[in-house]
């Protein structure tokens, strides 16, 4: 598919890869401990690249759907309904993710709930897991792309990526 909108949905994928490995970085490198200024920034630092990193995988996803001319899921559920859309084949589609990718991403979709909501509750020792489907999603994101967009239309195999 030439649809120029393939670009967008690159960059934010690209931006999601970038945010989630950020994240992971600064997860490792700790520093939560305390109540001083340092302790904050490292916690609102890691929260916000976690949150980040979600935010623009949904991006890119839902305009992949736009391109397909599938309509985003709508209500309340919405960020639950589109990991769980775009992580099986419907009638006219394969999975945009993997399964593997698709439980990660949900994941992370956990992870930002519960960081949007109760920033003062926040414990780095609960958050290993999500950090770990973070980690994974920043090595894959680009490839399950590039492997979608094969699947559905092989002659872009050959298109440049951004």
């Amino acid at each position: 598919m030439s649809d120029a909108r393939w670009i967008e949905v690159e960059i934010d994928f690209q931006t999601a890869s970038e945010h989630f490995h950020k994240a992971a970085q600064l997860y490792k490198a700790g520093g939560f401990e305390g109540d001083d200024l340092e302790s904050y920034k490292s916690g609102m630092a890691f929260m916000h690249a976690m949150q980040s990193g979600h935010t623009s995988l949904e991006s890119g996803l839902v305009r992949i759907l736009k391109i397909l001319g599938e309509e985003a899921p709508a209500g309340g559920e919405w960020h639950t309904d589109l990991i769980r859309r775009v992580s099986r084949p419907t009638d006219g589609r394969p999975a945009v993710l993997t399964k593997g990718a698709g439980e990660d991403a949900d994941e992370t979709r956990r992870f930002r709930n519960i960081a949007t909501r109760n920033y003062n509750n926040f414990r780095p020792d609960e958050a290993k897991k999500s950090v770990n489907a973070a980690a994974r999603l920043a090595g894959c994101l680009i490839v399950e792309l590039k492997i979608f967009r094969a699947t559905i239309d092989p002659a872009t195999t050959n298109e440049p990526s951004v």
